[in-house]
């Protein structure tokens, strides 16, 4: 006799909805977002997806916040960037408190940390330029439909908020006077990265950085935010 199976805790099948919607978003675009396409691309029984998320609108929501929660994971996982950024108030972004006032600089940073720092800066950002690339076509993609759409605005606002959270933090145990502005440049800065080498006019004709060029281009622009900020 056959073990029936187990239905997924709700949790799970949420996660695996949201990661579904974010693949065919990288794949097809917004257009082929539909409740129908997230069920059976996820191998759920039909009316899954609309149970979870009753709206369109409910849907992209999750992929924001799945989208945060994937980016925010990424950069814990460097060695050397997370451990900086944990050290003055942590992640913070929807359900998670609010980061603490980041602690008075240091008189100038040592050179070391901020080499660790621009060398992990620079394989999270090989790493989204390589094996995340999907995921960041889908956060561009679903960054536009955010700026027309009023009712996904503070979603994506929100989801964004985490990523400022931990920049300001490891800037301003870098030494950064002003680690909020700071934060706001760089998070632009490798924003803008990302848009040319994967969607640019030249993302087509020109490779990928590798780790070397990337950690030149990441050193610059700490050095930058860091004389700023």
């Amino acid at each position: 006799m056959s073990t029936p199976r187990t239905r997924p805790p709700e949790a799970d099948r949420r996660t695996l909805i949201a990661d579904t919607a974010i693949d065919l978003v990288a794949a097809a675009g917004l257009r082929g977002l539909t409740h129908r396409a997230v069920d059976g691309a996820a191998g759920l029984p039909a009316g899954s997806t609309s149970y979870y998320f009753r709206t369109r609108t409910a849907l992209i929501g999750a992929c924001y916040a799945r989208l945060a929660e994937l980016d925010l994971g990424d950069v814990g996982d460097l060695s050397g960037f997370g451990e900086v950024g944990d050290a003055v108030g942590g992640v913070g972004g929807e359900g998670s408190p609010r980061p603490s006032p980041p602690p008075a600089p240091a008189p100038g940073p040592a050179p070391a940390d901020r080499e660790a720092a621009a060398a992990a800066l620079a394989g999270l950002l090989h790493r989204w330029l390589t094996v995340g690339r999907a995921r960041q076509l889908a956060r561009f993609e679903l960054s536009l439909e955010a700026a027309r759409n009023p009712e996904l605005e503070a979603d994506f606002h929100r989801a964004g908020q985490g990523a400022r959270a931990r920049a300001a933090g490891i800037l301003a145990a870098l030494g950064a006077r002003r680690p909020e502005e700071a934060a706001e440049l760089l998070v632009a800065w490798t924003d803008g990265l990302l848009y040319d080498r994967l969607a640019g006019a030249l993302a087509r004709s020109r490779p990928a950085p590798d780790l070397p060029e990337l950690t030149s281009i990441t050193r610059r622009m700490l050095d930058a935010v860091l004389v700023e900020g």
